[in-house]
């Protein structure tokens, strides 16, 4: 994993050393909030991240660690799994949002926490396994919100979401070997699913970073904006469109891209076919095609 302080990639980013943020000041929402706005459940309740509503249907999670770069340690992990784990049970949110700031999304993994590691500790505590645990847990869609830095543990946790959006100048990489170690939380994996064996492999052996622009071109992001208020408002308004469709097709769908990544094609083919004939069975499917039928708006049940 990748970190701020003693890193090649990121040392000059910041003048101040890496030091514990400042606590979340209850009521302070993420920047371009516009029209409906609202805390989350439980947002006051964390120090490394803030918790908001920012438009119907839509959950938001910015990480807060302005003073390291939003640089990803144990305790902000611990706090955004909860964060998203509420998000995920709420019957009033269809989708989220995960970003940092403008400066930088999550510019790596905290050194401090990980150079005095041994391999006995580092594998009985299994250290970052939880790293991953919103793969597996969140069912709604997760779309990540790039902007400035997403280096090391913070490219991959971008790559750990559904879809990525960034600012053509966000700066990605995989810059571990750099430190002496590897890629730990998945982005071997991901990134050389996302963009091939070859490029992966040079990115992770050479530590080189890419641009947003480039991430778009090649199939990382989904999305390249010019500006991060131009990032910020595309992000709440896919995640409010994506919030407005029917929850259980949605989760469906989500559900079976996913499959896509882990079966061969004829498998991946059977699996699609399975789900959607289960659709069939729910209220929302009747809904929606009796609403198309007769061209009108569908009033989703989500059952």
């Amino acid at each position: 994993m990748h970190a701020t302080k003693l890193s090649p990639l990121t040392r000059g980013l910041t003048r101040r050393p890496i030091a514990a943020t400042s606590r979340f000041q209850p009521g302070s929402l993420p920047r371009l909030v516009r029209g409906y706005s609202a805390p989350a459940a439980g947002g006051s309740r964390y120090e490394y991240i803030q918790v908001s509503e920012p438009r119907p249907g839509v959950g938001q999670v910015t990480l807060h660690r302005p003073k390291a770069l939003n640089a990803l340690c144990t305790p902000l992990i611990t706090e955004l799994n909860a964060a998203l784990s509420e998000l995920n049970a709420s019957p009033t949110i269809g989708a989220i949002v995960l970003t940092g700031s403008e400066r930088a999304f999550a510019a790596g993994a905290d050194i401090k926490e990980m150079a005095p590691l041994t391999f006995s500790a580092a594998y009985t505590g299994a250290f970052i396994e939880s790293w991953s645990a919103l793969t597996t847990a969140v069912k709604k869609p997760l779309i990540a919100a790039v902007s400035g830095h997403a280096l090391g543990g913070g490219c991959e946790l971008a790559l750990m979401s559904d879809i990525i959006y960034c600012t053509s100048s966000a700066n990605f990489g995989q810059p571990e070997i750099k430190l002496g170690t590897i890629p730990g939380a998945g982005g071997s994996q991901r990134l050389t699913r996302a963009i091939g064996k070859s490029k992966a492999m040079e990115l992770i052996l050479t530590g080189r970073s890419f641009t947003g622009d480039e991430a778009e071109r090649w199939g990382v992001a989904a999305r390249a904006f010019p500006t991060y208020e131009a990032l910020m408002e595309g992000a709440l308004k896919t995640a409010e469109t994506i919030a407005a469709h029917s929850k259980v097709a949605v989760q469906a769908a989500k559900e079976v891209v996913n499959k896509s990544q882990d079966l061969p094609l004829r498998d991946g083919v059977e699996y699609e076919r399975r789900v959607f004939h289960s659709l069939f069975g729910s209220r929302d499917q009747k809904i929606g095609m009796q609403a198309f039928a007769e061209k009108k708006k569908a009033e989703w049940s989500h059952e």
